[in-house]
């Protein structure tokens, strides 16, 4: 079976059909290989309506048999079902053998956050006589302010500001674009920055709607929003491993401390699932029992309704 001669369809599938990221897609054609080698030594009379389930867990269980972290299995089987719906789609198959394919349970990993405090030394610390002093700060409040990825951040276009009705048009993953309030600090900054100090840049050809630039008039990369992150934090003595995720982070957990509605910080976040949005309410314990003695019947405070 010549599985080398599907992989440039699947990749192509991954793109056009699931909009998946370029990140996302090296490692699933990355997953497809280890499929093919298995199969290309194990099984190697197979066609691919001959793939059975149980050729799939025997699959499985050879990878397990490495010592892979549950993280990695459970990439790898993500990638394997997206092979096999390829397949179907192409109906190169009737019937697909991964379905049923379980990922592996992946431990719940609470996401680091700063508190507001945290986020108020590392703004006192821009140095604001320097020239990018302004950029800095815009940037910093816009990743809290409206809780970006870092790549929405980086690709954040003049023409997606809109200062009169206050709100950000963000492209997300999958290029699904959500409209996200500007707060005010966030929109002080921003217009500081574009107003006085963008102008004085030497911006290069295609660049120019580009919000965040380099000092070389380029668009600002995800390594260097890392590095001016990582910086500042150090500058103002924190001792957390900060990030830009983690200002998104910070903005979600906020939110959701403030009683924000979980279907409102989902779609603020650009969340697909509200699962992903879920994780935030186990920062604050709090949150979870106001919830529960507000809206279930039998939670909510009253006196003597038990029988003595």
């Amino acid at each position: 079976m010549k599985w080398q001669s599907y992989k440039r369809g699947f990749a192509a599938f991954l793109h056009f059909e699931k909009s998946h990221q370029p990140n996302t897609i090296e490692a699933y054609l990355h997953d497809f290989d280890i499929l093919a080698d298995f199969f290309n030594s194990h099984h190697s009379s197979l066609g691919f309506s001959d793939i059975e389930p149980a050729h799939i867990t025997e699959f499985v269980h050879h990878i397990s048999a490495r010592g892979l972290s549950n993280k990695s299995l459970a990439r790898i089987v993500s990638g394997v079902r997206a092979f096999f719906r390829y397949l179907i789609m192409e109906d190169i198959i009737k019937e697909n053998p991964a379905e049923l394919l379980e990922r592996p349970r992946l431990p719940v990993k609470l996401p680091e956050h700063l508190s507001l405090e945290e986020i108020d030394r590392i703004v006192a610390v821009i140095d604001l006589s320097n020239p990018l002093g302004n950029r800095n700060r815009a940037i910093i409040e816009t990743l809290y302010g409206a809780g970006l990825r870092v790549s929405e951040l980086t690709d954040l276009h003049l023409s997606n500001l809109n200062f009169k009705e206050d709100y950000f048009i963000i492209t997300g993953k999958g290029n699904k674009q959500r409209l996200v309030p500007m707060g005010s600090v966030a929109k002080k900054c921003l217009l500081q920055y574009i107003e006085h100090d963008r102008p004085a840049i030497e911006t290069k050809k295609s660049q120019e709607d580009y919000v965040f630039l380099s000092k070389h008039g380029t668009k600002l990369t995800r390594e260097m929003i890392f590095v001016i992150v990582k910086t500042l934090s150090k500058t103002a003595g924190l001792r957390k491993k900060v990030s830009p995720h983690v200002f998104r982070h910070s903005f979600a957990t906020h939110l959701v401390q403030a009683g924000a509605d979980l279907r409102v910080v989902q779609e603020l976040l650009g969340h697909e699932s509200i699962t992903t949005t879920e994780i935030y309410t186990h920062l604050d314990r709090s949150y979870l029992l106001e919830t529960l003695i507000s809206y279930h019947p039998r939670s909510k405070a009253k006196k003597n309704i038990l029988p003595h």
